[in-house]
């Protein structure tokens, strides 16, 4: 049997902000291509634990690995080649709302040093179902387009690693069922996912632990 690989290893986490302890000290493993979920009501650390998974966010002790590489501290780290192992869905869409969707993703694909960063943005675009809105305004689509953009966007460079907050909050059944599928396709070719939600019915349906 082989031996199980650590694709986050969580030691002696905490975080205050503001004087206040968002998140208490632990230890927490996250196994290649694991999916994870994050409960808890407002307030409860969820953004503030993705934001440190991510190195958005240092925090007051302990350390984060992807993949055993440190994420801060040592020289190296929070590097683009480094970045490049974790893909961040978040709040914000990091969205350009005067480019259009294509120059949105062509753009995220050149940051990343992604080969051929046109033909990989076509390709996203027909996997969201947006081949047709190629050339709308980023900024004048729909929110639950944006939201399917902002995901094509994140997930730009196939990264090993996705963390997802609250990414079904706004989205209408059809934009739950495509991010679902989605998100389960990413599973199954053994990307690790740890998402954030409220919806009492998603962890059942995506997650194999419930933090």
């Amino acid at each position: 049997m082989s031996e199980k690989i650590i694709a986050i290893r969580i030691r002696k986490l905490s975080k205050v902000l503001g004087g206040r302890t968002v998140l208490r000290p632990f230890d927490l493993d996250i196994a290649e291509g694991e999916s994870l979920a994050l409960t808890g009501a407002n307030g409860a650390g969820k953004t503030t634990l993705l934001r440190c998974l991510a190195s958005v966010l240092r925090p007051t002790t302990g350390e984060v690995q992807w993949f055993g590489q440190p994420a801060w501290g040592t020289p190296g780290a929070g590097k683009p080649q480094s970045r490049r192992m974790i893909a961040l869905v978040a709040h914000e869409s990091f969205l350009y709302p005067h480019l259009t969707l294509r120059e949105n993703l062509i753009f995220a694909a050149r940051m990343c040093d992604v080969p051929q960063p046109r033909r990989r943005a076509d390709q996203l675009l027909r996997e969201i179902g947006l081949q047709t809105r190629a050339h709308s305004l980023a900024g004048e689509i729909s929110k639950g387009m944006r939201q399917r953009l902002a995901v094509a966007r994140a997930l730009v460079h196939d990264p090993p690693i996705i963390l997802l907050d609250e990414p079904f909050a706004g989205l209408d059944s059809e934009g739950s069922d495509w991010l679902l599928a989605m998100l389960r396709e990413l599973h199954s070719r053994r990307r690790t996912i740890c998402f954030s939600t409220h919806d009492k019915r998603m962890p059942s349906r995506l997650a194999d632990r419930v933090l």
